[in-house]
């Protein structure tokens, strides 16, 4: 089985464990920041992923680490572990937040800028970007210089290209084909 599908399948479960205690959203902060504590700290993964270090003693790091964390959380990282998924932690959380995505009927978009924008700009793409797919999406901004103006959004498989390097190129194309 391809290791996409079984974090998706690990994520659906946490996710009706979650969805039966009320904490979908806590689940899903607390499976991201392990995901994110695992990937920042080389010595952390070194010791999850060593045969020389007992399960148990990989289940009992976690739980210490989290001791706040609900105990339904502590033994599903347990389970994870027992079953030597632990390196799928990252692969859980992205397939955890698409399917809070989901229920909340939000989607997640890349949008590519020329130059920094302030606050007030990043809402007004927001908004208009909401009104234009019918979901919420949540703006993630990069930047890059050689578009020159506009922007690029990515949702999903669409992508709306507004930028004046993609219009230079079709005038181009235009210019050069008569």
């Amino acid at each position: 089985m391809r290791s996409e599908t079984i974090a998706r399948n690990y994520a659906e479960t946490l996710f009706v464990l979650a969805e039966k205690g009320g904490a979908t959203q806590l689940y899903a902060d607390l499976l991201d920041a392990v995901a994110h504590g695992i990937a920042a700290a080389p010595q952390v993964e070194a010791v999850l992923m060593s045969p020389r270090v007992t399960k148990a003693q990989k289940a009992e790091l976690l739980a210490r680490a989290l001791e706040s964390a609900p105990r339904d959380f502590i033994r599903f990282l347990g389970a994870v572990i027992k079953r030597s998924r632990q390196g799928l932690f990252g692969p859980m959380a992205v397939e955890f937040q698409g399917l809070l995505d989901q229920k909340l009927r939000r989607v997640r978009a890349a949008v590519t800028v020329a130059r920094p924008v302030d606050e007030k700009f990043r809402k007004q793409i927001a908004d208009r970007l909401t009104a234009v797919v019918g979901k919420e999406v949540l703006p993630h901004f990069h930047e890059d210089p050689s578009l020159l103006g506009g922007l690029i959004v990515r949702v999903g498989d669409r992508v709306f290209d507004g930028s004046v390097r993609r219009r230079m190129t079709v005038l181009r194309r235009l210019l050069l084909t008569r």
